[in-house]
């Protein structure tokens, strides 16, 4: 555990960070992920030998890509020290993880380190924050990180998985096996297709709109804004069935849905709930509802986090799946994707010699700081734990 000052606000001295600056020298940590529930990871074989071969040095902790099926021998074999203890993981200049790290963990990190890994807002307190703080971490969101024209390359990354997953996922509970309806998830001569409410209009609504047609399901895509249902029609290439969210036009769908689709992201904060549970109570028994927005409060009324060993839950005879992490499903495909996003930015990081100079060089890369040298940065983390921030150009300013 980090001891920390919370009364005053203020962080005890610690020694100089052992970061070193030089460039083409970072090394990089790749701990295991402890998680019950993440299976993913941050780098594949294949990247970590592309890294070493650019001057990087890779330390990973020993099962650290089990789960996605990549061995400690292809690791080694791409030229990564793997490590036996999660300590030597965390002892690094650059820690890279899929779950934000716990509190003991934090006490692994190296003083003026770089941690990048997800945030998960719903999760996260205040003491959580201040141990960041404590040893003078970087703290990096992936999830907040932008790309150079404005994109989010992680979140459009999961949320193409997580698309293209849920209709699989659908697929699964609706057959007899699972005590479903007994329905095939599309149609087929002869027998009317299977009718999917999609509510939100943007990329896991895209994918999952994909694949349910190209099953042959007919949709429905509900948003509150005409330009994202404008462009996923114009994405889909086809006429399909798009409305503002209002609650008889919503409600009617509802009854008459096979499956319900949860994908309207939070703007500010946490998500509104849009499916009231009188709109549940009233759709057909054996009808399955995948809100894939649990993770920021969900947009179904009824709607209560679970998890991968018991997924689904029964409420009104409706199937409820709300698993927050549904890309972990496909933890290779997911690691690989989120491998191809992160090689190219450690490159880039020890081009510059390292994590600040990547902060102060780019600002789609700023714009996943959180925690800057024992200061919070993020003005809405500041107003949910009621704690007092700075601005991150300011501190920047400050310092160059």
């Amino acid at each position: 555990m980090v001891e920390v000052t919370e009364a005053v606000g203020v962080y005890p001295k610690e020694a100089v960070a052992k970061v070193k600056k030089s460039k083409n020298s970072l090394l990089i940590g790749l701990p295991r992920e402890t998680a019950a529930q993440e299976k993913r990871v941050l780098l594949t074989p294949e990247a970590v030998a592309l890294l070493v071969n650019n001057g990087l040095q890779v330390v990973v902790e020993t099962l650290a890509g089990k789960q996605s099926k990549f061995t400690d021998q292809e690791y080694s074999d791409a030229g990564a020290k793997v490590v036996y203890a999660a300590k030597e993981a965390f002892d690094v200049e650059i820690v890279l993880k899929v779950e934000p790290p716990t509190l003991e963990e934090i006490g692994f990190m190296q003083v003026g380190s770089c941690l990048i890994s997800a945030l998960q807002l719903g999760k996260q307190n205040a003491e959580y924050i201040h141990a960041l703080n404590g040893k003078r971490i970087t703290a990096i969101a992936f999830e907040n990180l932008e790309d150079k024209v404005g994109g989010m390359p992680v979140v459009r990354a999961m949320s193409e998985i997580a698309g293209s997953t849920v209709m699989l996922i659908a697929a699964e509970y609706l057959s007899s096996v699972s005590d479903g309806k007994g329905l095939i998830l599309g149609g087929i001569t002869g027998v009317p297709p299977t009718q999917v409410v999609i509510i939100g209009a943007g990329t896991v609504a895209e994918y999952a709109a994909r694949t349910a047609i190209g099953l042959g399901a007919n949709i429905k895509v509900f948003d509150n804004h005409i330009y994202k249902l404008r462009r996923i029609k114009q994405l889909l290439g086809q006429q399909v069935y798009t409305s503002t969210i209002d609650n008889y036009t919503l409600g009617q769908a509802l009854k008459e849905a096979d499956v319900v689709i949860g994908a309207l992201r939070a703007e500010k904060g946490r998500n509104k709930i849009v499916v009231s549970e009188e709109m549940v109570a009233a759709m057909m028994p054996g009808s399955i509802i995948i809100d894939v927005s649990i993770d920021q409060g969900g947009c179904v009324e009824t709607a209560e986090m679970t998890f991968h060993d018991n997924p689904t839950y029964l409420k009104y005879d409706i199937i409820h799946y709300c698993v927050p992490n549904i890309a972990s499903r496909v933890s290779r495909t997911a690691s690989v994707a989120l491998s191809n996003i992160f090689t190219p930015i450690l490159l880039q990081m020890a081009d510059l010699g390292g994590a600040e100079e990547m902060i102060f060089n780019y600002k789609w890369f700023m714009k996943g700081v959180y925690t800057y040298r024992g200061s919070l940065t993020n003005a809405y983390l500041a107003r949910k734990f009621m704690m007092t921030h700075k601005e991150l150009q300011l501190l920047l300013a400050a310092r160059y």
